[in-house]
């Protein structure tokens, strides 16, 4: 059974998500606060965050960076009524791996559960380690390393090494990276996309002198071997 830490302090929102996924085989943990939700993180090992964002006591926002100060792996779900392109990007670049605005369909909010849960139980293929070059990802353990040193990836740093890896030497646009890694719309006027990758270049290219992840400028980046 997956069990999912709900922070909403909305007691009649928190009832009907809470009711909908019990009926549907998952384990609720409801907290109305921060505080609430930072004592039940240390005291259960949960599949899934659902946190929104307006809250008594801190934002939903600095609670998703908490979390993620130890907890780089378990999917986290954002939940608000702030449906502007800025503040869907602000909870990405928190950490979240999905945003969904209110007032929100239960179909939709259980099917992005659905959804971030595959991601994280991926079923064992034949053939599930990606190479290239030193940097080897092995998509049943969702683990990433190069040189035979492991890579300490977030959830959505490692969503975009994968997709780099099934694209070796092909140009990603920051439109493709951001509908096939955040399933959204890419916004010319942020440059979350560049974060992210600047991010994951950081992890993986530390200590290597080597470079795999090029900038095209002006169009994108690309996973190559210049040698």
């Amino acid at each position: 059974m997956n069990r999912i830490c709900l922070v909403e302090d909305e007691q009649k929102v928190a009832s009907f998500i809470c009711k909908g996924l019990e009926e549907h085989g998952f384990a609720v943990k409801v907290a109305a606060t921060g505080a609430e939700a930072q004592t039940s993180i240390q005291e259960i090992d949960f599949d899934v965050f659902i946190l929104d964002i307006m809250l008594p006591d801190i934002n939903g926002i600095d609670l998703c960076r908490k979390i993620r100060l130890t907890n780089t792996q378990t999917p986290i779900l954002m939940l608000s009524a702030l449906d502007q392109v800025h503040n869907k990007v602000e909870g990405l670049q928190a950490g979240a791996d999905d945003y969904l605005v209110k007032p929100f369909h239960f179909n939709e909010l259980l099917a992005r559960i659905e959804a971030l849960l595959r991601r994280q139980n991926i079923t064992p293929q034949p053939n599930h380690t990606l190479i290239f070059d030193d940097l080897k990802l092995d998509t049943w353990s969702n683990t990433a390393e190069r040189a035979g040193k492991h890579i300490v990836l977030t959830a959505k740093e490692y969503t975009l090494l994968e997709l780099f890896m099934r694209n070796p030497n092909k140009l990603l646009s920051r439109e493709y990276i951001a509908e096939q890694v955040w399933g959204i719309g890419f916004d010319t006027g942020t440059n979350f996309i560049d974060v992210y990758v600047n991010y994951l270049r950081k992890k993986i290219e530390k200590d290597h002198k080597k470079k795999l992840i090029h900038t095209v400028i002006g169009m994108g980046y690309t996973l190559r071997n210049d040698r």
